[in-house]
């Protein structure tokens, strides 16, 4: 359903929540709010402008820093209340540097699933920087085990466990790629590379190890 900035419900001070999220990686980038002429800047130029409620003037994402939002679309949820608007950004979301504002970890017990709870890095960067932190945290909750920790609980349960549930993975995202949903095997895929890795500090494998051996077997296959 198409709707316009007057099926938008703002809230008494006239805001209305608005998130933030990369069009490509599907990650959340930033919460912040925006007021009917916010929302109509960005619809109207294509790219992201807010309302600061601690200023309380507009200010368009990335005017001094260049990082700026290229809005690709926008959608309003159900009850008119919350706007999600997808973008294509131009550097880092966050003041700090950060990729995304959510870099700040809070750990979830839930030792009845196998997903990976446990898949947060402070620094996000490229595949190989985040294997690498989470290859780390995974190390230091065998070391410590830190209670309320599923990766704890994996590794107090033992070998047969961790292979148990590892196998568990691998066949859902087995059935993720028959079902052709892309969405749910990125995510099936998060939780079998975390099983493995699990698998790899339980066993003493390093990535180091499964690196250098991929190199091998790169110039052998040429």
């Amino acid at each position: 359903m198409n709707m316009t900035i007057d099926d938008v419900k703002f809230d008494d001070r006239g805001l209305v929540p608005a998130i933030v999220q990369d069009a490509h990686t599907h990650g959340v980038l930033m919460l912040a709010y925006m007021n009917a002429e916010s929302l109509r800047r960005t619809l109207e130029t294509g790219e992201t402008w807010f309302w600061s409620r601690s200023r309380a003037q507009l200010w368009h994402k990335g005017e001094t820093s260049g990082h700026t939002q290229r809005v690709v679309d926008a959608f309003v949820d159900c009850d008119g209340d919350a706007i999600v608007v997808r973008v294509h950004p131009a550097g880092p979301a966050c003041h700090t540097g950060q990729e995304s504002c959510f870099h700040n970890v809070i750990e979830v017990a839930d030792q009845k699933s196998g997903g990976a709870e446990e898949i947060a890095v402070a620094e996000l960067g490229d595949l190989g920087e985040v294997l690498n932190s989470l290859y780390a945290l995974v190390e230091t909750r065998k070391r410590e085990r830190p209670q309320g920790s599923y990766t704890t609980y994996l590794f107090e349960q033992g070998l047969d466990k961790i292979l148990k549930k590892l196998g568990e993975e691998a066949s859902e995202t087995i059935i993720a790629a028959k079902n052709e949903d892309r969405g749910a095997l990125t995510k099936e895929s998060c939780d079998l590379l975390y099983h493995l890795i699990v698998l790899l500090v339980e066993r003493g494998v390093t990535l180091t190890g499964v690196r250098d051996e991929l190199v091998v077997r790169r110039v052998e296959h040429k």
